[in-house]
């Protein structure tokens, strides 16, 4: 079977997910906390992967650096992905709205 065609069947679902490759994500869990990190993909079980992450504790403004995290599906509250817009020279906007 050729790549092609293995794309013609894939769900609408599973292209919007491959198009949040490499996308900074802000996830915010069950147990008060907010990761960013960059979205690596996700495993059988849906588990989330990032690497690059940094961890925060909501109400507490200290952050800590901790790399390569995979966030089980179940606690996951909320999945925010990090747009970035262009100015009308064709530069990135830095859109700092993810971080706490």
């Amino acid at each position: 079977m050729s790549p092609s065609s293995t794309d013609q069947n894939t769900s609408p679902s599973i292209t919007a997910l491959k198009s949040l490759l490499t996308t900074t994500l802000r996830i915010t869990t069950t147990d008060n906390r907010v990761f960013i990190g960059t979205f690596m993909g996700t495993d059988q079980l849906l588990n989330i992967i990032l690497v690059n992450t940094e961890e925060y504790i909501l109400g507490n403004e200290t952050s800590r650096f901790v790399g390569q995290v995979m966030l089980p599906w179940r606690l996951v509250l909320h999945v925010e992905a990090f747009n970035q817009q262009s100015t009308p020279n064709g530069k990135a906007k830095d859109d700092k709205s993810l971080y706490i």
